[in-house]
């Protein structure tokens, strides 16, 4: 019989090309095929310390969003009126110089007066070295809109935190305990560690309102009720320190447990820790039983004792511990109706973290010295992590929230042991070693130091002499004083109301604000457009970068087109946002793999061009010529400080090529593509745990260029610098707060870990949580445009518990109105049993504008998609004091977005979703009807 001869192995690409995916922040390595000098295929790099070769859909999926149909093709000048979308193609020379005639006078005369605030760029390291450069205090990047909380909670307490700070022991954790952790966060990583874990039959607890993704494959689910993460916290450590189980060892070693504190009410250092001349905490030795600094050779802290003198009794913060968390308002009966969480599950839960921290505890033979000189030939394990994120960090307590589950963490001695949390290099860093945030300016010139870093007290607030905020977000100030990220939800509102004042200039890069990147959209769109009584706009300039025809582009008067990241050089830095795991320290680059076809330059590039004609320093060499050709330049030749540049690896030294500390080398991204895009070094044996205190990995961190001497340090269970703001709205210090934040900041801003009710002022009626996460499939809004993402999430209905659709008479497919003091929203509903009984919730960022992104004008995104955004403001419902009240955490400044309540109503079902806007007119045309990229044969 004649048979067909069929190719079973068909040639998959001419050309592999490795590099670093960019279709979440995982940072993963990938192996790009090309045929015939086109993307043809793109898979998981197995050499990968990232994701040894796992590719989620996302990853596959970059082919489409490298072709997509809304990529920008030229620089664009806005021609009609703002939100118009009409807009000409102009040369990259005209561009450039628009821009500097509006950014060059403001320097020259108010730096200020350009706000400068980015997106999921990656590049945060660059762009404030740019930003300061320029000389304007207000810069930040999107950690103000969901991790703030989680990061600064992490290194004001212990050094870091979840996600990008560190990660569990999956090879040997026995109990895995997530909260608030949508799919997309760390999504490789953590799947391959559920994976490993699950596989040798250890648990996993999953707490979040919400059961999909990890809590979908968790053992217990913990269907919380949202915002009440911290009291659930809280009464784990009651349970936990009644019974006894914590580890006394650990806390009284590493942490600042022993350390005393001014027991004295009538003194202004009321609450502060003892020290000594050079500033070292005190602590009684449990030998000598003498009063001594924590780090002395052979010290025993003592977590019991207290110390006299001058008529004043200084106590250790254990003693404050124990007062404030044996409290019966702590006890499981008395927060478990607020939690939604049975007392009995509570006891289970803290029975069980104790159990295996404890009585499953083992030993590793690895000899290590500790930061005091002791000499230890055993590492006791603790098989007992947790993992974080925005679900918990997004309220209005999430700082505590986050800070509580790291004392929880502290207290089972978890943290940075066999078993437990670990860090990645560069982390641990305390908060002391942070530089503090900078705002001094001088026309022409560039800023006095970083802009964003860590507040010890009132006298690092960035405040103006007359005590005006001196950013546009009032980042670092007395509404919201340990800002680390800034409030990049705050910024367009602020400058629209002129309030602390105006500016002149606000320049983004992928930060959709005229859509799902804000708390506000129909208002921001408002702003963004509003003119003055001369009818010119209260935003006069608006540059933005962007990728693609993303709905903020219409409403910019100036586009300067980004290329995809399979087109740019990227540098994943350990300066940054570092691809690090635990036992290694790590970055990477990604590189052209192909060249564009329009007329589009890497964002970075294009800043390099803009420093440059705007005469920067750092961007101009001594005679005015450009220092940096791209970003490429500049990642191999800049360096931050001497020997430390962007990338560790392959630096230049005395006897050629080294790594960690050099010079610039050449051929460094050449070594890099040859090594698959990245580059890691292994921590030794014996100095990769316990390394805020392990002189062998401080000595290692200090070789490859991360710290520049040995910084041990004691975990911050009693975070002083809290109790100094405190002190002040106690009347303390020359520096004062406003009277009307006095009470708040007296009752929030606890050097302990508590919780408290978030600010409902305005929503009675509203009883509903309402909730936004993202899903595994998607990531920011980039996703819900791509070819193949389309398929898994093509729109998205409200999802609601069963008790909630009986109570409502709804059924899958119907529609409701669904009501927030803010605004109303209609959109389909469907039931989900797995679901917190008063929370609705629905995927973020699938609803789309009509017109935006070259989808059809009937697209399921555009007409029943939708977002909840609509309903969120970023300020708080009016208090009737005439103050504007930010809907943010009261100690970061973090967006709160998860403490919107609404109200349902079932309803016709309308022709699309509600609320409709005019569709926006697109400067790239509708994609083909049919999508189909075949390449070669």
């Amino acid at each position: 019989m004649n048979q067909p001869k069929l190719d079973l192995s068909p040639k998959v690409s001419d050309e592999v090309r490795k590099t670093t995916c960019y279709m979440c922040a995982c940072r993963c390595g990938i192996n790009v095929h090309l045929k015939q000098g086109k993307v043809a295929y793109i898979e998981g790099n197995r050499d990968h310390p990232v994701n040894q070769g796992v590719l989620c859909a996302k990853g596959s999926a970059g082919i489409m969003q490298h072709n997509a149909p809304s990529r920008l093709r030229a620089p664009l000048k806005r021609v009609g009126p703002r939100g118009s979308g009409e807009f000409e193609e102009i040369s990259w020379d005209e561009a450039y110089d628009i821009a500097t005639g509006w950014l060059g006078p403001i320097r020259d005369t108010n730096p200020e007066k350009l706000a400068f605030f980015t997106g999921r760029d990656q590049s945060q390291s660059f762009t404030s070295f740019w930003a300061q450069a320029f000389g304007t205090p207000n810069y930040a990047a999107h950690g103000g809109f969901c991790s703030v909380n989680m990061a600064a909670a992490g290194i004001y307490t212990m050094g870091g935190a979840f996600w990008e700070f560190g990660q569990p022991d999956w090879d040997h954790t026995k109990l895995f305990m997530l909260f608030g952790v949508a799919e997309d966060h760390d999504s490789n990583p953590i799947k391959m560690g559920i994976g490993k874990i699950k596989g040798r039959g250890a648990r996993v607890i999953g707490v979040n309102p919400i059961r999909t993704g990890y809590n979908a494959v968790a053992d217990d689910w913990v269907g919380i009720t949202p915002g009440t993460d911290g009291l659930f916290i809280l009464s784990l450590i009651h349970c936990l320190m009644k019974a006894g189980k914590i580890d006394l060892h650990y806390l009284a070693q590493y942490t600042d447990a022993p350390v005393l504190v001014n027991g004295d009410e009538k003194s202004p250092d009321f609450g502060l820790y003892l020290r000594d001349e050079d500033g070292k905490q005190l602590v009684i030795d449990r030998v000598t039983r003498k009063l001594t600094p924590y780090d002395q050779p052979g010290v025993k802290p003592d977590l019991s004792a207290t110390h006299r003198a001058r008529g004043v009794t200084h106590r250790p913060v254990f003693h404050m511990m124990a007062e404030m968390y044996l409290s019966e308002d702590y006890a499981p009966e008395a927060v478990a109706a607020r939690c939604g969480i049975p007392a009995n599950r509570i006891r289970a839960i803290a029975s069980e973290l104790a159990r295996v921290a404890f009585d499953e505890a083992f030993e590793l033979d690895h000899t290590w010295t500790d930061f005091r000189g002791e000499t230890h030939d055993k590492m006791i394990g603790r098989p007992v992590s947790f993992h974080a994120m925005r679900g918990i960090s997004a309220h209005a307590n999430g700082f505590q929230t986050c800070r509580a589950l790291h004392v929880l963490q502290i207290i089972l001695g978890t943290v940075e042991v066999p078993g437990g949390f670990r860090f990645k290099p560069p982390y641990p860093k305390p908060a002391t070693a942070h530089p503090k945030p900078h705002t001094g300016m001088t026309p022409g010139g560039p800023l006095n130091g970083p802009h964003l870093g860590f507040v010890h007290g009132p006298d690092d607030l960035a405040l103006k002499d007359d005590g005006t905020p001196a950013r546009i977000d009032k980042a670092f100030t007395w509404e919201n004083p340990m800002s680390a990220h800034g409030l990049m939800h705050m910024v367009i509102s602020n400058a629209h109301a002129g309030d602390p004042y105006k500016i002149d200039t606000l320049f983004m890069y992928m930060a959709n604000m005229s859509w799902n990147s804000s708390m506000n959209t129909g208002g921001v769109m408002e702003m963004l457009t509003d003119t003055d009584e001369n009818g010119d706009y209260v935003i006069p300039h608006i540059i933005y970068s962007d990728a693609y025809s993303s709905e903020m582009v219409a409403y910019a008067d100036l586009i300067l087109p980004d290329t995809t990241y399979l087109e740019r050089h990227d540098c994943i830095s350990l300066l940054d946002r570092p691809i690090c795991e635990a036992d290694a320290a790590a970055d990477a680059i990604r590189w052209p793999v192909v060249e564009p076809d329009r007329n589009v330059k890497g964002f970075q590039s294009a800043l390099c061009d803009l420093g440059a004609k705007l005469g920067l320093p750092g961007f101009v060499n001594d005679d005015g010529s450009q220092k940096y050709a791209d970003y490429a330049d500049y990642i191999v030749n800049h360096e931050r400080r001497p020997g430390i540049g962007p990338l560790a690896g392959w630096r230049m030294g005395e006897e050629g090529l080294q790594h960690g500390r050099g010079g610039p080398n050449e051929g460094q991204l050449d070594n890099y593509i040859k090594n698959g895009g990245f580059f890691a070094a292994h921590i030794p044996d014996g100095a990769n745990y316990y390394k805020p205190w392990n002189r062998g990995y401080q000595e290692w961190a200090v070789n490859m260029g991360l710290y520049d001497s040995p910084q041990p340090y004691l975990f911050s269970l009693y975070v002083e610098p809290l109790r100094k703001f405190q002190l002040a709205a106690e009347g303390h210090g020359e520096r004062q707060p406003p009277e009307h934040l006095r009470d708040r900041i007296k009752a929030t801003m606890s050097p302990l870990p508590i919780w408290y009710e978030t600010d409902q002022q305005g929503n009675d009626g509203y009883t509903i949580n309402a909730l936004t996460q993202r899903p595994m499939a998607m990531y920011h809004s980039w996703g819900s445009q791509n070819a193949w993402l389309r398929q898994l999430h093509g729109h998205n209905p409200l999802y609601l518990p069963t008790r909630l659709m009986r109570q409502h008479d709804l059924a899958d497919g119907d529609w409701a109105r669904v009501s927030s003091p803010h605004g109303e929203i209609t959109v389909p509903v469907m039931e989900m049993a797995a679901l917190n009984e008063n929370t609705v919730w629905t995927w973020n960022a699938i609803g789309k504008r009509k017109g935006a992104w070259a989808l059809d004008k009937d697209a399921p995104e555009a007409t029943r998609g939708f977002l909840l955004n609509h309903l969120i403001h970023e300020l708080l419902p009016p208090k009737g004091d005439g103050l504007r009240w930010a809907n943010s955490d009261p100690i970061t400044g973090q967006a709160a977005w998860f403490d919107l309540k609404v109200k349902i109503e079932k309803t016709a079902a309308p022709g699309e979703a509600k609320p409709e806007f005019p569709p926006l007119k697109s400067p790239v045309p509708e994609a083909p009807e049919n999508l189909a990229w075949k390449v070669g044969k």
